[in-house]
């Protein structure tokens, strides 16, 4: 710090003009004139500094919470209205000589072409920084995803009637481009949460569990209120374009907030280098090695989940026809209603349990593989396969809490692997522990789904 005497004072000691070291300790370091003389250090940035700022009412917590629905949004939205899709708009392919089983398998075919491009662009976004900085990744993708949306409910109007093939391959593309934007999105959320407190990565990881409850209650909504398939499709797939908007307006309302301005300026003070100001070279590798046992867990629960829901959890039915719920809702309301509603609440418990500790996770994520035979032995009915596996498990009491328990867990067990993952990790390299943790998400998700595949071949034996 350098004091200078005004030019109109007349001292013969000060003639010179030269400047009075008042801590020549702070200037032997020879640091920049900007930062020797506090250039760009507000008076808010020194406060927040001393005394860091607290969420004011949740309202941080509540948007990540907010893009975690979002994030999910366009998977669940898809494989909820699966009515639709195959009793309604591919109907009529049952009937004609389509060299495709739309009935048989349209949920594994909607997983595959959903997960393939959300696979590779979440991988991707961890090494190459696609589309820029993360406002113009966040935006794109959103906008993207909105567009979509228009074109699926413009589908929807439209009698594709005569036109089945055209209108499912047309749906495969739509979900292709849809998720490829949803993956740049997902892995930026993530990444974003890493930055701060644990909890806000649980928050994302809520908000995803939720998403799965929204939909399911969207769609029995728009079900009764509207007699026809058609019209209730157009203001369920409204509404998917309604929360995206919400998650598009509160991602701007994020730097007006202190608290997220106080964690955003520690994330750029730990991933510059105070003596060159050069980002630092991330060492993927090590930082990879180091989040492995919690990426495992996170990769197992999805792949375990996936490779049971929705594929083969939607197509149990009930033993006995005096089962207290009607046959039309026993798969909405024992595999979606139920799936969403305990994965949902497994994810919030996590607020207030944290139990197991990191090193012991892996116990109850590997013993979660019994529920793999487990939902085989139910009255598991795939669509055009006879069944010749033995039924074990015939009362549906049984059969639902079983589907409670891997709910529950998976909501749980997801949720603390993703609170885990980067903290296993220096704070500099918490957002690239966090992008890994979103692409073991997806990559576990995207091997059940292809497990799923198996399924029908296994009770035909």
């Amino acid at each position: 710090m350098s004091y200078y005497v005004n030019k109109e004072e007349k001292s013969p000691f000060l003639s010179g003009q030269k400047p009075v070291s008042l801590t020549p300790s702070w200037e032997a370091q020879k640091l920049p004139n900007d930062e020797l003389n506090f250039k760009g250090l507000t008076m808010a940035k020194a406060q927040m500094s001393l005394t860091p700022p607290k969420d004011k009412f949740k309202l941080v917590f509540l948007i990540f919470l907010l893009h975690g629905l979002g994030t999910l949004m366009p998977w669940n939205m898809f494989i909820t209205a699966k009515s639709y899709f195959v009793d309604f708009k591919l109907a009529s392919t049952n009937d004609t000589s389509s060299s495709i089983s739309y009935d048989g398998y349209f949920l594994q075919y909607l997983g595959f072409a959903s997960q393939i491009p959300n696979l590779i662009f979440n991988w991707l976004n961890i090494f190459v920084h696609l589309g820029g900085d993360l406002t113009k990744r966040i935006v794109y993708s959103i906008l993207l995803e909105l567009i979509i949306f228009t074109i699926t409910i413009i589908l929807a109007i439209l009698d594709s009637s005569v036109w089945p093939d055209v209108f499912f391959w047309i749906t495969m593309l739509s979900v292709i481009l849809l998720n490829m934007a949803n993956g740049i999105y997902q892995n930026t959320i993530y990444g974003m949460a890493a930055t701060l407190p644990v909890e806000y990565t649980g928050a994302v990881v809520l908000g995803a569990n939720i998403s799965g409850l929204f939909a399911t209650i969207v769609s029995i909504c728009s079900s009764f209120v509207f007699s026809s398939y058609r019209t209730s499709a157009i203001y369920y797939f409204i509404t998917a374009m309604l929360v995206l908007l919400m998650c598009f307006d509160t991602y701007f309302a994020l730097p007006l907030n202190k608290f997220y301005r106080y964690h955003e300026m520690i994330r750029r003070k730990d991933n510059v280098r105070t003596d060159q100001r050069v980002p630092i070279k991330i060492p993927y590798g090590s930082v990879f090695f180091q989040a492995f046992p919690q990426l495992f867990n996170i990769f197992f629960v999805f792949f375990v989940t996936l490779a049971v829901f929705p594929a083969v959890h939607s197509d149990i039915r009930p033993n006995h026809t005096d089962f207290f719920i009607p046959d039309q809702l026993f798969t909405s309301i024992t595999c979606f209603l139920t799936f969403n509603l305990f994965a949902m609440l497994g994810s919030l418990a996590t607020s207030w349990v944290q139990w197991p500790k990191p090193k012991y996770l892996w116990i109850p994520v590997s013993m979660r593989g019994a529920f793999l035979p487990l939902f085989l032995f139910c009255n598991y009915l795939p669509k055009g396969a006879q069944r010749t596996l033995p039924i074990l498990i015939t009362n549906e009491w049984i059969y639902w809490i079983i589907a409670v328990v891997m709910s529950f867990s998976s909501g749980y067990l997801s949720s603390l692997g993703m609170m885990y993952a980067p903290k296993t990790v220096s704070p500099k390299y918490q957002t690239t522990a966090g992008m890994f943790a979103a692409a073991m998400l997806i990559t576990g998700i995207f091997s059940g789904i292809l497990f799923s595949f198996l399924f029908p071949y296994f009770v035909i034996f």
